[in-house]
């Protein structure tokens, strides 16, 4: 009855593990879970307040399938201020969350035999939606040796004429690694000359803690046209429940075919979202990012501390997003059964890496408590002990 396209599909397991987690929790087991991509902040108040006017002004109806004009707007300013990339309102669309910008995207552009490079460890969604809609992924192994990060000279390699696409993701889910400005010049240079799309997922631009962060369209005209900037408000102003996305392309014939796909799915986000999602992008919510943006690198200095002193496990300090990808090949090379027994056993959720096509480690989402960090890690330590004995 169901189609080979929906059978090529595997649930995510990020939402898997934390569903488990939570089933476990509300049996009464003391759980802790490090797998959530969430913060763990409220959204900033700023932002309730407008969405509550819109409900009190009676702003409830449909809109536009692209988004409001003032949201486009805000959009479009956002762009041009921190970013430093211009874009007309007909190179702009809002979308259900940044999933929901992927996978308008690749539906419009991925075709049967298409390839699309993913440097791993990758968003778990990035290959199954590429699956889903026909194409072929080209894995680029990175190591923590090299910062997660890709090289001019693998990418080079990786290139074939059936190469539609580059998936960039800076900072990164999972590793939380930055490219600077320089790699980013880099990579382009491999780039001209081709056809190929790049599709830059930054979604945790607001979140980095060393380092400058740089738009891959703003990096040259060539990129710029090549480019397609992916974007929300879910991790900067933990506003993931509203779901809010956004993408941005210099192609507007391309945001006008996901405009017509969204007419014909889901139509337009929500308008209470939008209204609210203004305000996180005007620069009203800037200090309550500010305040997360030190907790949470206050969260990543000392995990990373605690770690690095457990024997058989080691760490990198990301540069950005809110998790660590703690490498556990001293221990075991089977991270889904490390995990699995890590729950069973310590009650503590993580990630396994192979979800993410790098065996060998773990998610580690620092998106909590600093007292539930330290006890996690812990429990974790005791776990390895236990494992290595």
């Amino acid at each position: 009855m169901l189609t080979n396209r929906i059978n090529t599909l595997s649930e995510s397991i990020t939402i898997a593990i934390s569903t488990l987690a939570q089933e476990l929790k509300a049996e009464g087991k003391d759980i802790l879970s490090f797998s959530a991509g969430e913060p763990d902040f409220d959204t900033p108040q700023v932002i309730k307040d407008a969405a509550i006017k819109a409900i009190n002004d009676g702003f409830t109806k449909y809109t536009a399938v692209d988004g409001i004009p003032a949201l486009k707007n805000a959009v479009i300013d956002k762009l041009k201020r921190e970013n430093g990339i211009t874009y007309a309102p007909n190179q702009v669309i809002v979308n259900n969350g940044a999933k929901h910008s992927l996978f308008n995207l690749f539906s419009a552009t991925i075709e049967e035999g298409d390839e699309v490079i993913i440097p791993a460890p990758y968003w778990v969604t990035y290959p199954e939606l590429v699956k889903y809609c026909g194409g072929t992924v080209v894995e680029i192994e990175t190591q923590d040796t090299t910062g997660f990060k890709i090289t001019p000279e693998q990418l080079k390699a990786a290139i074939t004429d059936k190469t539609k696409m580059l998936i960039l993701t800076t900072p990164s889910n999972p590793t939380g690694a930055v490219y600077s400005k320089a790699e980013l010049e880099a990579l382009a240079e491999v780039l001209k000359g081709t056809d190929i799309l790049v599709a830059s997922d930054e979604m945790y631009e607001k979140l980095v803690y060393d380092g400058e962060f740089t738009s891959a369209a703003s990096i040259s005209d060539d990129m710029f046209k090549r480019t397609i900037t992916i974007n929300g408000l879910s991790k900067s102003v933990a506003m993931t429940g509203w779901r809010f996305g956004y993408m941005a392309a210099a192609d507007a014939e391309l945001i006008k075919a996901t405009k017509k796909l969204q007419s014909q799915s889901t139509s337009n986000i929500s308008s209470i979202t939008q209204m609210a999602a203004i305000t996180g992008l005007d620069g009203s919510a800037d200090a309550d990012i500010e305040m997360m943006r030190k907790e949470f690198a206050a969260r990543r200095d000392e995990a990373v501390k605690l770690f690095n002193e457990v024997d058989g496990l080691s760490v990198l300090k990301p540069d950005g997003a809110f998790y660590l990808f703690v490498n556990i090949k001293e221990v075991s090379n089977d991270s889904l059964t490390f995990a699995k027994d890590l729950l069973a056993k310590k009650n503590v959720a993580v990630v396994p890496g192979v979800g993410f096509g790098s065996e060998g480690y773990f998610r580690f989402s620092f998106a909590t408590d600093i007292n539930s960090i330290r006890e996690g890690i812990k429990r974790i330590e005791e776990f390895v002990k236990e494992f290595k004995a």
